[in-house]
C-alpha cells in the first residue's frame, strides 16, 4: 500500500467537513455489538452521498481502510476497523421517496428501519425484513449483512427485498444497479462466475439462511446475473451503499400470535418443519430461561400468561378476514404437536409476548449461569428440517465445553441466536472461545448448515469460512473481492483474508477494577464486569418515548455516539482497558463522555443488558475527586440538604436576599449553575415544623413517611397533601425521630464517601422507626429509589435490605391496600413519571390507581430535563431545554386549562415552573384535591 498521509486532512480536503479525530469519539466507536475492538484513526460523518464516494477516493489515495457503520449493531464485528470509519447514521437518513403505486421506498443507507416503516405506512405499505433492532438498525447495515429478522417466513430476507442500489466499489467505480450492466468491475465479475459455474450451483444457495460468503448464487445465468441481490450481505467488503430502492408489501388485515409449549427447546425445533406447512408469517423460538431473566429482571408481570411447557413456538398467522386468521390460528394450535398452547388475539398482549423476543439478545447478555454470555457464535443456522437435531448436539456441545447460554431464535428459518458464557476474562478462556467456535462450526458444517444465518461472518466468523466451503469456492471468493476492491481497503480482515476470530477481542483484553465505593453485587465487585454489560446492541439509540421509555434523553437531544449509553460504557471499557484511553479515572475522554449523563437511571430498566451509567457516573466521580478539588456545583448542588437546613433558620431572609437586584444571578454563577434557572424559595415553615405543631394524630395501621429534603425545605404542602391521602386511606402517619437525608445530592456528585455516611445513618434511623414491619412510604420518587436501591449498593444488603424491601412509593402502598380513591371521573391528567420512578420502582401502581379513580390519564415517557442537578449546572441548559421538548413541553402546551400535570419529582416540578407557566402536581396533590372537604 502506499503510504499514507493524515485521513482526516486528506478527507477535509476532499470536502467531507464532519469529521472526528477526538479521543471520546474513537473510543466510543471502537467496537459495535460485537466481541471486537478497533481503534478507528478517524469518523467521518457524511453529509451528502458525494461525501461517500470522496471518502473512498481519499481512502484509496491514503491507503487507509475505509468501514461504513450505520447504527452500530453488527454482532460479527462487520462495522469496526483501523482506518475511517464512515458513520452515515447521522446525516444520510432521509427516506427520499416513497411510492405506494411501484411498491417501493428510496433511501439513503443511514434511514433507520423503524423510519421507512413509518413513512411506507401511510400508504398501507411495509419494508418486510424487521430484525430486532428495527428502531435503530438502518437500511445500509441490513444490505450489508442481509438482515432478516422474525417475518422472514412471510417476507424474505433483506436481498429479497431491494430492487436497486447505487454503489461505489474499492476502485471507485459508481454503479447504479440493475440498470449498469457493464462496466471494468461487472466485466470481470462475469468472467469469474462463468469459470466456477459449477462450484456455485453446488454449494450456494442451498436454504434460505445460508448467508455465510458471498451470495454468488445470484450470479448464475438463471438467476440472471443479480449484482444487486448479490451485494446484499456482503458486509461493506466489495462496496459501499449510497442510495437503495427496496421492495414494499401490504401489510395484512388480520395477525394472530399462536404460542406452542414443548417440553424443552429441542424438541420444539423438532415442530418446527410442521409448522412451516401451515405458513406462517413467523415461527420464532424462544425456552423458560430467557422468560425466567425477564421475569426476574422486570417483575412477574412481565410476561404474560404462557401456555404448559418449557420451550415455545410464537407462530404468527394472517388472514385478509379475521375469521380466516382465526381458523388458520385454531389449525396450527391443534396441528403442531404441542403440549398446550394459546392462541393470543388481543394486539397489546402479543406486543408484550414478542418484546420479550425483541429483547433476546440483550437480555440474553447474562448466562443461566449468571455470568457475563458472550457472542461470537450467536447466529448459527440449518436446514429447519434438521433443526432439533442440531439443538440437542449442539446442547450436547456447550455441556462439553461447561459453558451455558440462554437460546432463542428463526426457528422456522433454522436460525438459532445463543449468547454463551465462555470464559474470556479467564486466564486461557481466549483458547477456549477458539477451540468451542472451531468444533460448534464443524458441527454446524456437518448439518450442511451456515455459520450465519442473518448476522454475516464479519470478525467472528470469516477465519472458519474453510470448514464450510471448499477451496474453489473460496478462491471464488478472493477473486470477487479483487474485482470489486483491488487495493483492499473497504472493511479488510472480513471475510477474504480474515483477521484471526481471536484476535482483537475487548474482554480479555480488559483487566479487572476494583475497590470501589459501590458494591456491583450482581458483577462481583468489578466494575469493568459491570460496563462490559453493554453488549451494544444500541437499544439507548432508538427513542422509545412514545412507548413511555426513558433511555437514553442525552442522545436523542445531541445524537451523538458519545452521548448514548452505549457510547459512554465503550469509553468506560476503553478506560479500563488503559491503552488507547489511559488517564484513568481522571481520563478527558471518560469525562467528556459521562458530561452530558443526567443520571436519569433510564437505562437501568430499559437497557435489556442492565447497564446503570448512573451508577457508573457516580463512581467516576467519586475515584476522580476523592480527596480533591471539587467542582463548586458539587459543594453548591451536592450538599443543598446542608444549606437548605441552614436556610430553614431564616427562610424569609434568605428568599428576600435572593430577590435582591443582581443577587439571584450572581449567587447562580458563583454556585456553577446557569444564571437562566431560578432560586427556588424556601418554605416559610417546613414539613417537620407542620407536622409537629399543627397536624393531629390519627388513628389507624402506621406507616413511616420518609420525608426527604426537598419536601421538607422547599415544597412542604406535597407532604401535607400525602399526610392527608394516607390518612384517608386508614394509616397513620409517623416521622422518624430527625430530619434524615437519603444522599441522593451526594451521590449524583460522586462524594460517595459521604454518601455512606449519610445514607448509614438514615438507615438506620428508618429501620428503628419501622421496626415490627411497618412499610416505609416514599413521597419524592429519587430519594424513594435510593432507598429502595442505591442504599444496598453503598451500604450492603445485609444493613439495608429491610429497609429497600419495606420501601414503597404511595402509589404502591394505596394499591396493594386495595384502597378505593377518590373519584377523578373527567380529569385530564398528564403523567410525567419521574426517571428514577420509572426506572427504579415502576410506574405501574401509579397507572392502576389512576385508572380505578377513573382520570384520564396521558403518560409521558422520556425525562423532563432537569433530573436532579444535571439541568441547572452551567453547560447543561441548553441540552436540557431540548430533553424537556421531546415529550414534556409540547404535551402541556396542548393540555387544557384544566388538566393536572402529574409531576411527582421535585426536579420535573421545577422544569416545569422555570419553563412554563404551568404547575405540576405530586400524585398526592391530584388525590388529595378530590377527597372529600376535611369540615365536611
Amino acid at each position: 500500500m502506499r503510504r499514507p498521509r493524515p485521513a482526516h486532512t486528506a478527507a477535509q480536503c476532499a470536502g467531507l467537513d464532519d469529521v472526528l479525530t477526538d479521543g471520546t469519539t474513537r473510543a466510543a466507536y471502537s467496537s459495535d455489538a460485537s466481541l471486537y475492538r478497533v481503534h478507528p484513526l478517524v469518523v467521518a460523518r457524511p453529509r451528502r452521498t458525494e461525501d461517500i464516494a470522496a471518502a473512498v477516493a481519499v481512502c484509496r489515495e491514503t491507503g487507509v481502510p475505509l468501514t461504513m457503520r450505520g447504527g452500530g449493531t453488527s454482532v460479527a464485528g462487520n462495522a469496526v476497523g483501523t482506518g475511517v470509519v464512515l458513520d452515515v447514521s447521522r446525516h444520510l437518513n432521509r427516506v427520499l421517496h416513497v411510492d405506494p403505486e411501484a411498491r417501493t421506498a428510496t433511501v439513503e443507507p443511514g434511514a433507520v428501519q423503524s423510519v421507512v416503516q413509518k413513512a411506507a405506512a401511510q400508504h398501507g405499505l411495509r419494508f418486510g425484513p424487521d430484525p430486532s433492532t428495527f428502531t435503530r438498525c438502518t437500511v445500509g447495515g441490513m444490505i450489508g449483512n442481509n438482515a432478516c429478522g422474525s417475518r422472514t417466513l412471510g417476507y424474505g430476507r433483506t436481498s429479497d427485498n431491494v430492487s436497486a442500489l447505487d454503489v461505489v466499489t474499492g476502485s471507485g467505480e459508481q454503479l447504479h444497479l440493475p440498470r449498469d450492466t457493464t462496466s471494468p468491475t461487472l466485466d470481470a465479475l462475469r468472467q469469474i462466475v462463468a469459470g466456477g459455474l459449477g462450484t456455485v450451483r453446488t454449494e450456494f444457495g442451498m436454504f434460505g439462511r445460508q448467508v455465510s460468503g458471498y451470495a454468488l448464487e445470484h450470479l448464475l445465468p438463471e438467476n440472471r446475473f443479480d449484482v444487486c441481490r448479490m451485494l446484499v450481505g456482503s458486509e461493506g467488503t466489495l462496496a459501499v451503499t449510497t442510495r437503495a430502492t427496496v421492495d414494499l408489501v401490504t401489510e395484512p388485515a388480520f395477525r394472530i400470535l399462536v404460542v406452542l409449549g414443548y417440553p424443552d427447546i429441542a424438541t420444539a425445533g423438532d415442530a418446527a418443519p410442521t409448522v412451516l406447512t401451515f405458513t406462517p408469517t413467523a415461527c420464532e423460538g424462544i425456552d423458560s430461561r430467557i422468560v425466567d431473566v425477564v421475569r426476574e429482571r422486570r417483575g412477574p408481570h412481565a410476561v404474560p400468561p404462557l401456555p404448559g411447557g418449557a420451550a415455545w413456538l410464537f407462530v404468527e398467522v394472517v388472514g385478509d378476514t379475521r375469521e380466516q386468521a382465526t381458523d388458520r390460528a385454531d389449525a396450527v394450535a391443534r396441528g403442531c404437536g404441542a403440549v398446550d398452547s394459546l392462541v393470543v388475539t388481543d394486539a397489546e398482549r402479543a406486543a408484550r409476548l414478542w418484546q420479550i423476543r425483541a429483547d433476546g439478545a440483550g437480555l440474553a447478555g447474562r448466562s443461566p449461569a449468571g455470568l457475563p454470555a458472550h457472542a461470537g457464535w450467536e447466529d448459527a443456522a440449518v436446514p429447519p428440517a434438521s433443526l432439533g437435531r442440531y439443538l440437542r448436539d449442539f446442547d450436547d456441545l456447550m455441556t462439553q465445553y461447561g459453558v451455558t447460554g440462554l437460546p432463542y431464535g428463526h426457528f422456522g428459518d433454522g436460525c438459532l441466536h445463543v449468547r454463551i458464557d465462555l470464559p474470556l476474562d479467564k486466564p486461557g478462556g481466549t483458547g477456549v472461545f477458539r477451540r468451542f467456535l472451531v468444533d460448534a462450526a464443524t458441527l454446524v458444517a456437518r448439518y450442511g448448515g451456515s455459520l450465519s444465518g442473518e448476522h454475516g461472518d464479519g470478525r467472528a466468523r470469516s477465519e472458519l469460512l474453510p470448514l464450510m466451503y471448499s477451496a474453489d469456492a473460496l478462491a471464488l471468493f478472493g477473486a470477487v473481492k479483487h474485482a470489486f476492491d483491488p487495493d483492499g481497503i473497504l472493511n479488510p480482515g472480513v471475510l477474504v483474508d480474515p483477521r484471526p476470530l481471536d484476535a482483537d477481542l475487548r474482554v480479555p483484553a480488559a483487566k479487572p477494577r476494583t475497590l470501589l465505593a459501590m458494591a456491583y453485587a450482581e458483577d462481583g465487585g468489578d466494575f469493568s464486569q459491570a460496563v462490559h454489560r453493554c453488549t451494544g446492541v444500541g437499544k439507548c439509540r432508538a427513542d422509545t418515548t412514545g412507548t413511555s421509555g426513558v433511555m437514553c434523553p442525552s442522545y436523542l437531544a445531541t445524537r451523538e455516539e458519545k452521548d448514548s449509553t452505549r457510547g459512554r460504557a465503550r469509553v468506560l471499557q476503553e478506560m479500563i482497558n488503559g491503552t488507547d484511553v489511559t488517564g484513568g479515572w481522571r481520563s478527558p475522554e471518560v469525562h467528556d463522555a459521562l458530561d452530558l449523563c443526567l443520571s436519569c437511571k433510564g437505562c437501568a430498566s430499559d437497557c435489556p443488558t442492565g447497564v446503570d451509567m448512573a451508577s457508573y457516573k457516580a463512581e467516576v466521580l467519586h475515584q476522580s475527586y476523592r480527596r480533591r478539588l471539587r467542582p463548586v456545583a458539587h459543594y453548591s448542588l451536592g450538599w443543598l440538604p446542608r444549606w437548605a437546613a441552614v436556610a430553614a433558620r431564616a427562610p424569609r431572609a434568605v428568599n428576600a436576599a435572593a430577590r435582591l437586584p443582581g443577587v439571584g444571578p450572581l449567587a447562580l454563577r458563583a454556585a456553577g449553575i446557569d444564571p437562566r434557572r431560578s432560586i427556588p424559595e424556601f418554605a416559610p415553615r417546613t414539613f417537620r415544623q407542620w407536622f409537629h405543631e399543627s397536624h393531629r394524630p390519627t388513628t389507624g395501621d402506621p406507616v413511616v413517611l420518609f420525608v426527604d429534603s426537598f419536601t421538607n425545605h422547599f415544597t412542604p404542602e406535597v407532604g401535607r397533601a400525602t399526610v392527608r391521602v394516607l390518612e384517608a386511606a386508614g394509616y397513620r402517619p409517623r416521622l422518624t425521630e430527625k430530619q434524615q437525608c437519603c444522599a441522593l445530592t451526594w451521590i449524583s456528585t460522586g462524594q460517595l464517601d459521604a454518601a455512606k455516611r449519610i445514607l448509614g445513618r438514615t438507615v438506620d434511623a428508618v429501620t428503628e422507626a419501622s421496626d415490627g414491619g411497618v412499610p416505609i412510604v416514599g413521597i419524592e420518587p429519587s430519594c424513594t429509589g435510593v432507598l429502595r436501591s442505591d442504599a444496598t449498593e453503598l451500604l450492603g444488603k445485609e444493613r439495608a435490605s429491610q429497609v429497600a424491601e419495606a420501601t414503597r412509593t404511595l402509589a404502591e402502598l394505596l394499591t396493594e391496600r386495595g384502597w378505593e380513591p377518590p373519584s377523578l371521573n373527567g380529569r385530564e391528567v398528564v403523567a410525567q413519571p419521574h426517571c428514577h420512578h420509572h426506572a427504579v420502582m415502576g410506574w405501574g401502581a401509579d397507572a392502576t390507581l389512576l385508572e380505578r379513580a377513573g382520570a384520564d390519564v396521558q403518560r409521558l415517557g422520556g425525562c423532563c430535563g432537569l433530573a436532579g442537578n444535571f439541568g441547572v449546572e452551567k453547560g447543561h441548559y441548553d441540552v436540557s431545554v431540548t430533553i424537556a421538548g421531546q415529550q414534556l413541553l409540547p404535551a402541556v402546551q396542548s393540555a387544557a386549562d384544566t388538566a393536572s400535570i402529574l409531576a411527582d419529582g421535585y426536579s420535573c416540578r421545577t422544569q416545569l415552573s422555570d419553563l412554563t407557566d404551568r404547575r405540576g402536581d405530586h400524585l398526592a396533590q391530584v388525590l388529595a384535591s378530590a377527597l372529600p372537604d376535611e369540615t365536611e
